[in-house]
């Protein structure tokens, strides 16, 4: 899980090449300050084993509650309907942003998912320093940037349908939706709400490797 390179939304230029008829080029802004339509924000769960992916498209703020949110949205689409018997999940993400291992709403939104759906989740994050490792940057993440290069992301309905379209040699399969939702910042988790949570620490970095059963 990771959250890819937030991205203007509008006609901005998009670094890249794309064919167009002799004379009828693109027509972009000259600058690239932030418009009315504001920005979008691409949040990914990307299944290393069946080489498929989700992705939720924000408008509002890439906090801990939006991630879970994708995550929430990823089992019910792609991953339940794939592994109907799955009673475990294996999660890797980065050590910092909207999923980093000190931010506490990640870990009471990523509890109360597992409360709900009766999964046992274990989080792996990556070292810091390391996040270029996450194989979502390589096998997911890279391959948008691909397919829309020398696009204009005119609205967000362009991101999702952009990033839908984004396929591979190798088979990669991606779905896509906009998620309009309110993502507020600033929630705060107190003492006592993080000392409740049933959250078990690995032996090795408990900070970083952690078990929320389900």
């Amino acid at each position: 899980m990771d959250t890819k390179k937030k991205e203007l939304v509008g006609r901005y230029k998009n670094g890249g090449r794309e064919w167009q008829p002799t004379g009828e080029p693109e027509q972009v802004e000259v600058y690239d300050f932030i418009g009315e339509a504001g920005k979008a924000i691409p949040y990914g769960v990307y299944d290393v084993a069946a080489n498929a992916a989700w992705v939720s498209v924000g408008r509002d703020h890439d906090t801990a509650a939006f991630a879970v949110a994708t995550l929430r949205r990823w089992w019910q689409a792609m991953g339940r309907p794939l592994y109907p018997h799955a009673r475990r999940l294996l999660i890797c993400a980065d050590g910092g942003g909207s999923n980093g291992y000190r931010v506490r709403l990640w870990k009471v939104e990523l509890a109360a998912f597992a409360a709900q759906t009766g999964l046992a989740i274990t989080v792996c994050h990556l070292p810091p320093g390391t996040s270029k490792w996450n194989r979502i940057e390589h096998r997911l993440f890279s391959h948008i940037s691909m397919n829309w290069r020398g696009r204009p992301l005119e609205s967000h309905e362009t991101v999702v349908q952009l990033i839908a379209a984004t396929t591979t040699r190798t088979g990669l399969a991606v779905q896509a939706e906009l998620d309009d939702r309110a993502y507020p910042k600033g929630t705060k988790i107190s003492d006592e709400q993080m000392a409740s949570l049933p959250l078990t620490r690995h032996d090795f970095h408990g900070e970083w490797n952690y078990r929320a059963p389900g």
